[in-house]
């Protein structure tokens, strides 16, 4: 059985390209290309774990729209209903359909003639498909355990909505998820050898630790990152957005912590770029996974055509990481040992 679980994580990363080649291949429903957000009083996304973090760059689009938007935790919604009116589009992301919070928000949420649900789920007859107006399949296939297909997908299906938004063509965007598959398959071909090296030396110092932290889209990454981290290596990763690790998480840097920066690397990242140079000194690893190096950091690059190249790239290293540090630890990386691959308790 370990074997088994072994091979199933690695093999769905080794997927990645081939499960986003299989979503771009199909259309967005059409109904959702006439979707006018506009129209409604307010736009709620919502999800779980990686599921909801996958919304931040649609999130931060429409912020910048002006448009009325939040993004909330389901756990949360649930004990706030109020916030779904009459006139909501409620977007629901869950990879499985089935997580606890979300079917327990669909069981609960009061439809009204106004509101409108989109879904995005990998699972066509899933609670959260049935209960929608409108699904975005993500079509990643199976996963054994940690999501990795299934998060590419969803950051994809966003990056496909986001050009509607903005105005390009939906084949546009498509050519450039094709692009991004491309490339990480060289990227998963290489042996990834600077992060394998990175895992061991995270693991050398006194109570080994990892801090991620990203700002903008990026956020996506550190967050979820930080999610992977625990679930497939069991180490001590947190995910924070921006300057949120001055305020406290900062006393834990350090020998023996290990800090992951995840941005552009350009100038008008100060957040980051001041965060590499505070804590370049102090005997914390500070390392930046970017296009361009924060300066004072360790770098790992990634491209950045894109947006979501960059956040895919982001997030195969942190994958790559999350085995190294298993490994190091003597565990099967993405081998769950309490939780399961679909949280359906609430």
């Amino acid at each position: 059985m370990t074997d088994v679980m072994t091979h199933g994580y690695e093999q769905d990363m080794l997927d990645q390209p081939e499960a986003l080649e299989a979503f771009a291949a199909h259309p967005l429903p059409d109904a959702l290309a006439a979707l006018d957000p506009t129209r409604f009083d307010r736009i709620v996304l919502t999800g779980m774990g990686s599921s909801d973090y996958a919304t931040i760059p649609l999130e931060l689009l429409l912020t910048r729209q002006g448009l009325p938007v939040w993004r909330i935790q389901t756990g949360r919604l649930l004990e706030t209903p109020e916030l779904i009116t009459g006139r909501t589009l409620l977007w629901i992301t869950s990879q499985s359909g089935r997580s606890g919070e979300v079917v327990a928000l669909i069981d609960s949420v009061r439809r009204s003639e106004g509101t409108v649900i989109v879904a995005t789920t990998n699972d066509a007859a899933s609670p959260v498909a049935r209960a929608a107006d409108h699904v975005v399949l993500l079509r990643s296939g199976s996963e054994a355990t940690v999501s990795s297909k299934s998060y590419l997908n969803t950051l994809a299906s966003f990056h496909r909505v986001a050009a509607r938004l903005s105005g390009r063509s939906d084949a546009e965007a498509v050519a450039e998820i094709m692009a991004v598959a491309a490339s990480l398959r060289l990227r998963l071909a290489e042996p990834g050898s600077a992060v394998v090296a990175l895992a061991a030396r995270a693991l050398e110092g006194p109570m080994p630790r990892l801090a991620l932290v990203g700002g903008g889209a990026d956020a996506t990454t550190a967050l979820t990152g930080a999610l992977i981290l625990k679930e497939a290596s069991k180490v001590a990763a947190e995910g924070y957005v921006g300057g949120a690790y001055r305020h406290g998480p900062m006393e834990t840097a350090g020998r023996g912590a290990t800090l992951l920066l995840f941005g552009t690397g350009a100038d008008e990242d100060v957040t980051l770029k001041q965060l590499a140079t505070d804590l370049s000194g102090t005997g914390t690893l500070v390392v930046s996974v970017s296009p361009q190096a924060y300066a004072g950091a360790e770098h790992i690059a990634v491209p950045n055509t894109t947006a979501l190249e960059r956040l895919a790239h982001a997030m195969v290293v942190v994958q790559q990481l999350s085995l190294g540090l298993a490994r190091g630890s003597g565990l099967v990386p993405g081998e769950f040992l309490y939780g399961k691959k679909i949280t359906s308790q609430v």
